[in-house]
């Protein structure tokens, strides 16, 4: 019996049968026939999952984990906002004119910043002594591999906050200083949508002789039928990932989320769902041949022994 599907059943009874229901407030979401899309909420939600004792992956309805992989993949690892570049159509609502989603997720993680804990010998470490040195920006900056900059200025070097974290966990990885963040207040005018998942924070324990990576999912808001398990599912593959590049093993995901929700003409499809019979949880498969967190693609993931119940289709999303 999958650990995943029995605390997506408790947090959905506590929001429905416990939560706060906004309707009668003035609420930005609306449906596409534009009525308000008014909620029952939760705030203060945390679950935790191990991935050492199995993938948290629902089973009362399919997950689509190549596909939540792609997404995951397009934010951290192509640190992208062209939805030319996903393989499904999930951010179409949001795309500007250029196509984009505005300043928001990818864009916020392939900004590049000055760090004033990266030394020589820490990238000599974690890129070896064949760095690239190359003049750039009429020298005021120096190129030191493909992903670090060293501003002359400031006397720094500058990564982005991706290779921040890989950095981190390799040279000190029991600092308390291991974390991204996505919203930026100064660009929030030009995101097209707000980060709903906009932190996360890795921490490093050592047990049994082994070194185990943990992380901390900030979320502002959930939409919990329709995002909740693909979100849990994409940061669980991102911690598979990124231990598998800093020789960790993956630990304890933990979720925490501010306003965990259920729209209201979602309500009878999770009372359904949630009735629905559980499986065992299916067994994580991530390319064995791989290890830097750059090579990975969407089809180096697999579920194996996934069985589920049906899925449920044409789901009102709110906009």
């Amino acid at each position: 019996m999958s650990q995943a599907d029995e605390i997506f059943k408790k947090m959905c009874r506590d929001i429905i049968d416990n939560g706060t229901d906004t309707r009668g407030q003035e609420v930005r979401p609306h449906w596409p026939d534009g009525e308000a899309a008014y909620t029952i909420k939760q705030f203060g939600v945390v679950n935790r999952y191990d991935l050492r004792e199995e993938f948290p992956a629902v089973t009362l309805r399919r997950t689509a984990i190549k596909s939540a992989t792609d997404e995951i993949l397009w934010i951290w690892q192509k640190k992208s906002n062209d939805i030319k570049e996903l393989h499904s159509h999930i951010w179409d609502e949001w795309a500007g004119e250029d196509g984009t989603i505005g300043k928001a997720y990818g864009y916020q993680l392939a900004r590049k910043y000055c760090w004033n804990d990266i030394t020589q010998e820490g990238l000599k470490r974690v890129y070896g002594d064949d760095m690239i040195v190359q003049e750039v920006h009429d020298g005021e900056e120096r190129l030191y591999h493909d992903h670090v900059l060293y501003n002359a200025d400031r006397q720094m070097y500058m990564m982005d906050q991706v290779d921040k974290v890989l950095y981190d966990l390799k040279v000190h990885p029991f600092s308390r200083r291991i974390m991204t963040n996505l919203y930026d207040f100064a660009d929030l005018p030009e995101m097209n949508l707000y980060p709903c998942a906009y932190s996360c924070t890795f921490n490093v324990t050592e047990e049994n002789g082994q070194m185990v990576l943990n992380m901390i999912l900030n979320q502002r808001s959930q939409d919990t039928l329709t995002a909740n398990n693909w979100n849990v599912c994409q940061y669980a593959v991102l911690l598979s990932m990124i231990a598998r590049d800093v020789d960790m093993v993956p630990g304890v995901l933990v979720h925490v989320i501010a306003d965990a929700h259920i729209y209201d003409r979602h309500v009878p499809l999770v009372e359904e769902l949630i009735s629905r019979e559980e499986h065992p949880a299916p067994t994580f498969w991530l390319n064995p041949d791989k290890k830097d967190f750059y090579s990975f693609t969407r089809d180096d993931v697999r579920l194996d022994g996934y069985e589920t119940g049906e899925q449920i289709k044409d789901i009102p999303v709110a906009i």
